[in-house]
């Protein structure tokens, strides 16, 4: 068991359901499928190995709250909007996944600029959603399958 457990299954109580809290205002962006950096995938059988939108809530959810207490990646999410991050992550994913849901987000390298992210804190984060998929009982396969659509995600942001 990870040193941050604790800390993590508490952290989750907080994220479980819907964002409820107002979200900080962000400069005015175009709104666009095309933000979310993939393009969705064709057939409903991933989606649904994701136990669909509901799993995706849960496991984006669990990836959030795992992120802010791993000291891999606590001082990324200090300044943070966790609202809209927990929002435009479910939405990215159930796009992503053929979910039918539309992405409201801003596109990867504007959402990320100037945070000074490096490969290990994307590998973090990536081993962080790993483990949400996990505990929602995604299978390997499918989970291979998202990876495989943000996996190029990493060029646009990681800046250092």
């Amino acid at each position: 068991m990870r040193p941050y457990a604790a800390a993590l299954l508490f952290t989750a109580a907080l994220w479980s359901g819907p964002v409820q809290a107002e979200e900080k205002p962000v400069d005015p962006y175009t709104v666009s499928d095309a933000n979310a950096g993939a393009a969705p995938m064709r057939n409903e059988e991933t989606f649904k190995a994701f136990n669909g939108k509901a799993g995706i809530d849960r496991i984006v959810a669990t990836t959030i709250a795992s992120s802010v207490v791993d000291p891999r990646t606590e001082d990324i999410f200090k300044a943070t909007d966790l609202e809209r991050l927990q929002r435009t992550l479910s939405e990215q994913i159930c796009y992503v996944l053929g979910g039918g849901c539309a992405y409201t987000g801003r596109d990867m390298k504007t959402t990320h600029k100037d945070m000074g992210l490096r490969n290990s804190d994307f590998n973090a984060l990536v081993e962080n959603l790993q483990d949400a998929m996990d505990k929602e009982g995604v299978p390997f396969r499918a989970q291979n399958k998202l990876l495989a659509k943000l996996a190029p995600m990493q060029r646009t942001t990681v800046e250092r």
